[in-house]
């Protein structure tokens, strides 16, 4: 079965060139040019991934991936002009799993759906059952990709499952920035702090009201989970 992906774009040879490019590499393409039929889609069509513009009429793309993540965690790809640090921090803040400015290459927006998509799909799906991971009060399991905290679900985005799974794994071990961005985001590290910082606040915040809690920051050194 092919995987959906919805492109959530005002502009119409933005679609067309991810459209072509994606279908070449046997994805299923739905296009929305405006937030509203955006969201609509994602509620109808439920897409596997979703690459989201940020200037779209109507519902712009902060707005689409705020609704979106009260119900979903599928990856979403932000797609911009904004190419300034606090505009990609927003989006990482809101739950976006990896971000593109615009002009873009159209093969590396493709390598980085493939990689979204493959971090995200293949978790849990190995040729070995992964055991239930246990540290303190909380549970990950790599099953069902679900963390819980004293029973309680917490919903994670890919990457925030990933760091958990890596922290989880070695309760205790401090892991370098490049560590965990290798591991999380399955790619090499090129200077991407501000991806790792966003994400390990965010962790923070839906682990604990105490921003101290769990997750520790060594300094110079990098982060080691604590219970």
């Amino acid at each position: 079965m092919k995987h959906k992906i919805l492109i959530a774009d005002d502009e119409a040879e933005i679609r067309q060139l991810l459209k072509l490019y994606l279908e070449n590499e046997g994805y299923e393409v739905i296009e929305a040019a405006d937030g509203a039929e955006a969201l609509r889609l994602l509620s109808s069509v439920k897409p596997d991934l979703c690459i989201l513009d940020i200037m779209m009429p109507k519902i712009d793309g902060y707005q689409v991936l705020r609704k979106l993540r009260e119900q979903s965690n599928i990856p979403v790809l932000i797609l911009s002009a904004k190419d300034a640090d606090s505009e990609k921090i927003l989006g990482l803040n809101l739950g976006a799993d990896d971000y593109l400015s615009k002009p873009f290459n159209p093969l590396e927006a493709v390598a980085r759906v493939q990689s979204n998509m493959r971090r995200f799909y293949s978790l849990g799906s190995g040729a070995e059952s992964k055991q239930l991971l246990t540290a303190g009060d909380l549970s990950l399991d790599p099953e069902t990709c679900q963390l819980k905290k004293d029973g309680a679900p917490i919903q994670l985005t890919s990457v925030e499952y990933k760091i958990m799974e890596l922290f989880m794994s070695h309760p205790g071990k401090v892991f370098t920035k490049q560590q965990i961005y290798e591991y999380a985001w399955g790619e090499e590290y090129i200077i991407a702090d501000n991806n790792i910082m966003v994400c390990i606040s965010k962790l923070r915040s839906k682990l604990s009201d105490d921003p101290s809690a769990y997750i520790k920051t060594m300094r110079g050194l990098g982060y080691r989970l604590e219970v």
